[in-house]
């Protein structure tokens, strides 16, 4: 298949993890370092009140999963991808892509931990809880990756089963190579969450319950890379 578009060879890439990093006002968490994982790109969210400018409030980071992280070109690391996915990977390009395009569509054969960990910046008027936000976090993942097998209607549809805050468990949660008190909710059937509150902000993660056995759940302060 081919693909034309009008994205020229010198199109900017989208942000980095680092370029974001840079402007958020508190410290970004992620996961704590594992072979199975390597970071593969961030989103990110803006809110303002009052008319005020607008202020980066969550940034999530997504990830590539690796079965065998020892052979990157074993076939047991690619992902079973549906028709629409497999279509998107084998476009053949009528003009030269940028380099990061390429890599982007190079990974999208691989297993994605989708805005897996989101680090929410505390406002200071007391509207976020870890809570709220690992509910709103798993809810999120569920209608964004299983929408064939849980959301319900046109889009955006109605997600099925969603979790509340009556699913929250307190569990110790390991930030930083250190236990500290933290929640978790382990009641929906196709993802895992935890959470924890930190000094001016909340980090979050949920992981498919498909990739559990290869993820070490614990997050970590994220240093800016080399």
């Amino acid at each position: 298949m081919e693909f034309s578009g009008s994205i020229s060879p010198d199109h900017p890439a989208p942000p980095s993890v680092d370029e974001v990093s840079r402007v958020f006002t508190v410290p970004l968490m992620t996961l704590a370092a594992q072979s199975a994982l390597t970071e593969l790109g961030v989103g990110t969210m803006s809110g303002s009140s009052n008319g005020e400018a607008a202020v980066l409030e969550v940034v999530s980071i997504s990830f590539t999963l690796w079965r065998n992280p020892a052979d990157p070109e074993d076939p047991a690391n690619l992902a079973e991808l549906s028709e629409e996915q497999q279509r998107a990977v084998d476009l053949v390009p009528t003009t030269p892509l940028p380099a990061w395009m390429v890599e982007r569509l190079r990974l999208m054969r691989y297993p994605m931990l989708w805005e897996a960990v989101q680090t929410t910046r505390e406002s200071g008027e007391g509207r976020e809880t870890v809570e709220a936000v690992l509910v709103g976090h798993v809810n999120h993942i569920v209608t964004n990756s299983f929408r064939d097998e849980r959301v319900r209607g046109d889009f955006p549809g109605e997600l099925d089963s969603p979790v509340t805050e009556k699913h929250i468990e307190r569990v110790p949660v390991v930030v930083d190579g250190m236990e500290v008190p933290g929640v978790r909710i382990d009641t929906d059937p196709d993802v895992f969450g935890l959470g924890v509150a930190l000094e001016g902000r909340i980090a979050t993660a949920v992981v498919a319950r498909e990739f559990l056995p290869r993820v070490t759940l614990a997050f970590e302060t994220r240093l800016e890379h080399a």
